[in-house]
C-alpha cells in the first residue's frame, strides 16, 4: 500500500528520476520536520509517523500537508499533499437557483465557532461514517482539531433548524492566514452542508479570505465551483501576506 519505505532525516535532495515512495519519519529526532512532498505517489501520500500535535500540524498545513489515515487499520498517520489541488475561491462560490431558494425561506440559520465539538462529532458520526471500513476521523483525529481550534487554529461553520434549534448540518476545517483547508463537513437535512459552504465562503469575501482547499474532488463541491490548481499555486497563496 505504501510503496517503498524509508527513514528520512534533515534535509532531502529532489531528484526527479527517483519512484514515488512513502518516508518514515524519525520521531526520535528533536527538530520537526516532512519529507519533499514532491516525491509522493499519485495521490499524494509521501510520509509515514509523527504525531498530531498542534507544532506539527501547523507545520503540516502550511505547507500544503494533511494526515489521513485509518484510525483502525493504521496506527501511525499518513500525510497527503497532493500536486493538484481541488480549491473553491470564495469569490467564485456558485449559487444555484435552488439553494436561492432555500436560503429565501429562511428556514435556517447559520454561525460560525457555535458548537465544534458538536460539529466535528457529527461529521464522523452521520451516516454510520465512523463504522465504515477507512473511516478516519476516531477520537485521536478529534482531540488533535480541538486543541487546534483552542488555538485559533480551527474553526466550524454551524446550521441550525430555526424551529428546533436542532444543528442539522455543518463543516469544519483549519485556518492558516488566510486560507481555509476543510476536513469535513455533514448534512441532517438536505442541503445543509452546502449551506455551511456558501455561508463560509461568504464570510472569507467579507473578511479577506482568500481561498477554500477542498482536499477532494467531489460533484457537490465541483458544482458549487471547485476546480485545480497546482501546488505551486496553491503555495504562493498560502504565502500572500496580504
Amino acid at each position: 500500500m505504501f510503496g517503498k519505505k524509508e527513514k528520512f532525516s534533515n534535509s532531502l535532495i529532489l531528484d526527479k528520476n527517483r519512484k514515488a515512495m512513502v518516508f518514515e519519519i524519525d520521531d526520535s529526532s528533536d527538530e520537526l520536520y516532512f519529507p519533499d512532498p514532491h516525491l509522493g505517489d499519485d495521490d499524494g501520500c509521501f510520509a509515514v509517523g509523527g504525531d498530531l500535535s498542534i507544532d506539527r500540524l501547523l507545520l503540516a498545513y502550511s505547507n500544503g500537508i494533511f494526515p489521513w489515515y485509518s484510525f483502525r487499520d493504521q496506527d501511525e498517520p499518513l500525510w497527503f499533499c497532493p500536486m493538484q489541488r481541488f480549491v473553491i475561491f470564495p469569490d467564485e462560490i456558485h449559487v444555484s437557483h435552488s439553494m436561492r431558494t432555500l436560503m429565501n425561506k429562511n428556514k435556517y440559520s447559520v454561525g460560525i465557532n457555535e458548537a465544534f465539538d458538536e460539529v466535528i462529532r457529527a461529521c464522523g458520526k452521520c451516516n454510520h461514517r465512523n463504522e465504515e471500513d477507512g473511516a478516519w476521523l476516531g477520537d485521536n483525529i478529534i482531540r488533535a482539531y480541538t486543541a487546534l481550534h483552542d488555538q485559533g487554529f480551527a474553526a466550524s461553520v454551524e446550521v441550525w433548524d430555526n424551529e428546533t434549534n436542532e444543528l442539522v448540518g455543518g463543516l469544519y476545517g483549519v485556518t492558516i492566514g488566510k486560507v481555509f483547508i476543510g476536513e469535513s463537513m455533514f448534512s441532517k437535512v438536505p442541503s445543509a452542508s452546502k449551506l455551511a459552504l456558501i455561508f463560509l465562503a461568504r464570510y472569507m469575501q467579507e473578511h479577506g479570505g482568500k481561498m477554500i482547499d477542498c482536499q477532494l474532488e467531489t460533484p457537490h463541491l465541483k458544482s458549487m465551483g471547485g476546480r485545480y490548481i497546482s501546488y505551486e499555486e496553491y503555495m504562493r497563496i498560502m504565502n500572500e501576506e496580504e
